[in-house]
């Protein structure tokens, strides 16, 4: 019994020997082909490591979906939208105008629209040339003229000047869609929306959320992995950080501090110091998008942003 027990431990030990050889051999030939191997580096989360499995169950997905939501909430605890508005009407007209430019841009060209044209009645009546004339800032500006007054004709028309609260009311405005909707419902009503901008497209697919590509069905892969009262307040953490630190050509990966979750890890920079200099808003040490930003913001050493035409 113990001779073959003996014997066996030496077969073993030649396997092995054998099969560190062919591993050693391989190793030295790429090498002298000039192509190393590849060598993946783990990055840790506090003390622990998390890799996101190649084929994840459905459990496993919603569990790390929900912490980058929470390390996400960790770093922004003061998302909020990016756009100023003091009413429901402010918000939908500027997210109307948001549209293939930038909430920056959309907050230095609405005070001068919202002081000649406060309600929806003044804006329906507007002369369409003088609104094309502030709006031009924005780009796209003729269409823009005729999606705003069009919804204020609307507003004046069908809901007595005031801004409805429902999801079906709201999607009949002209120029006004599902994400326009649950952006004002979410942060005008406090009714829960899921925002599927171009930002929290690009980050759910790189996440590994879902692999949809038509907006209404990542809007409910998406909603299907967290609590609905949770979805507004997502919206901001995953825009806010594709704006950030996870750009569309070039992200921010040695700065990133969900890198260990995300399969994605790896696409952009990843050397800590370059990966720094890629950092936008106030995490680059730069002012934000709004003009007048919440006291939160500002109190976490966020930076307004200046009016139009300022130097």
């Amino acid at each position: 019994m113990g001779e073959q027990s003996l014997g066996d431990s030496k077969k073993t030990g030649k396997t092995a020997k054998k099969v560190a050889a062919k591993k050693v051999t391989a190793t030295r030939k790429a090498v002298a082909g000039g192509k190393p191997p590849a060598v993946k580096k783990a990055v840790p989360v506090g003390k622990a490591e998390v890799k996101p499995a190649a084929q994840e169950s459905r459990t496993a997905l919603v569990r790390r979906a929900r912490r980058i939501n929470r390390e996400l909430a960790a770093v922004y605890p003061y998302a909020h939208p990016e756009l100023d508005f003091e009413n429901p009407f402010q918000l939908l007209v500027a997210t109307v105008l948001s549209a293939q430019t930038t909430d920056l841009r959309v907050n230095q060209t609405t005070p001068a629209l919202f002081a000649k044209y406060p309600t929806p009645e003044d804006l329906a009546a507007a002369n369409p040339d003088e609104v094309e004339e502030i709006l031009r800032p924005c780009g796209f500006f003729r269409a823009k003229t005729r999606s705003v007054i069009g919804l204020s004709k609307a507003l004046a028309e069908d809901f007595g000047g005031e801004v409805p609260g429902r999801l079906e009311d709201l999607v009949k405005l002209p120029g006004v869609g599902r994400k326009t909707a649950f952006v004002v419902l979410g942060n005008a009503f406090g009714r829960p929306g899921i925002t599927v901008d171009t930002h929290f497209q690009r980050l759910v697919r790189r996440w590994q959320w879902t692999d949809e590509t038509d907006p209404d069905k990542i809007e409910a892969a998406v909603g299907a992995l967290f609590p609905k009262g949770e979805w507004t307040d997502l919206s901001h953490h995953v825009i806010w950080h594709g704006r950030r630190i996870c750009h569309a050509r070039k992200p921010a990966c040695g700065a990133c501090p969900i890198a260990p979750l995300c399969p994605a890890y790896g696409e952009g920079e990843t050397d800590p110091e370059k990966a720094n200099k890629l950092l936008k808003y106030e995490k680059g040490g730069f002012p934000g998008q709004r003009l007048k930003p919440p006291q939160a913001y500002l109190d976490a050493g966020g930076k307004p942003a200046a009016p139009l035409g300022a130097v």
